[in-house]
């Protein structure tokens, strides 16, 4: 039997290819669950955004019409939360972009390891922890956003629009 010679450039890959090559799809899929997640709450996050953009623009509407100067000053102070609401998911949407970017990096950093044999532990250790880091920031900023939905609810028992803006239809 002929003794395996190691292939050149291949570092781990030469002994057992299938087998590192397995363990290697198998340690990188860890991240992409996290991957996953950030995914679905950038999805919800993007979505709440929109459906608080089309609240503002029904209360520009409102605003630019005939307005009582009491029901004005309720309608600019909605309209203060909401920009404030904004700013919150916009922070989310942020925090959590860079963290779904830090965890690929972090596959990235696995597969480069693994192939070339490098010792990337530290590299890993700090793009996973960004990306925690990230998505704990991003689920923080959003729990702001949820914090401003639930006070002006609690305040109002509900949306803070005159009875003019009932006749105005819904967006």
């Amino acid at each position: 039997m002929a003794p395996v010679v190691p292939a050149a450039g291949l570092g781990p890959l030469a002994d057992d290819p299938v087998g590192t090559a397995a363990h290697i799809v198998q340690t990188a899929l860890t991240p992409i669950f996290l991957l996953n997640g950030i995914g679905t709450l950038l999805a919800l996050f993007n979505t709440r955004q929109a459906r608080v953009r089309d609240h503002m623009a029904r209360l520009t509407e409102l605003l630019e019409g005939d307005v009582q100067p009491d029901e004005e000053a309720l309608l600019r102070w909605h309209m203060r939360r909401l920009a404030n609401r904004v700013l919150a998911l916009d922070l989310s949407i942020v925090l959590g972009a860079c963290g779904g970017a830090a965890t690929c990096g972090s596959v990235f950093i696995l597969f480069l390891g693994d192939v070339r044999g490098a010792d990337v532990a530290r590299w890993l250790i700090i793009l996973f922890g960004a990306a925690l880091g990230c998505t704990i920031g991003s689920l923080l900023a959003f729990l702001a956003d949820s914090v401003l939905a639930w006070h002006a609810f609690r305040q109002n028992g509900s949306v803070p629009l005159s009875t003019r803006a009932s006749r105005t239809p819904s967006v």
